[in-house]
C-alpha cells in the first residue's frame, strides 16, 4: 500500500462516510483557492503560491479518495447484512 493509500485510509475509516460526505473546506480557503487559480491563469503565481495551489490539490485529491472509499465500505455493509 502506498504512503497515501495509507492516509486516505485512516481518514475514512476514522471519519465515516457521513462526515466525509458534509465536509467542505471554508469560505476562506475556497476564497484563497479561487485567488491562487486566477493569478495561476494569469501566469503570476510566485513559486511559494505554487507550492500552495499544488498543497491545496493534493488534499483535495486525498479527501475525495477518502470520500470515495467511505461510500464503497458503507455499501459493502450493507450489502453483507442483507
Amino acid at each position: 500500500m502506498k504512503p497515501f493509500e495509507e492516509i486516505v485510509h485512516f481518514i475514512a475509516d476514522t471519519a465515516g462516510a457521513e462526515r466525509l460526505s458534509t465536509f467542505r473546506p471554508s469560505a476562506a480557503a475556497e476564497k484563497r483557492v479561487t485567488a491562487l487559480l486566477a493569478k495561476q491563469h494569469a501566469d503570476s503565481l510566485t513559486p511559494k503560491e505554487r507550492e500552495e495551489l499544488q498543497l491545496f490539490v493534493q488534499l483535495d485529491h486525498v479527501m475525495s479518495l477518502a470520500k470515495a472509499r467511505a461510500r464503497v465500505r458503507v455499501r459493502s455493509r450493507r450489502i453483507a447484512t442483507s
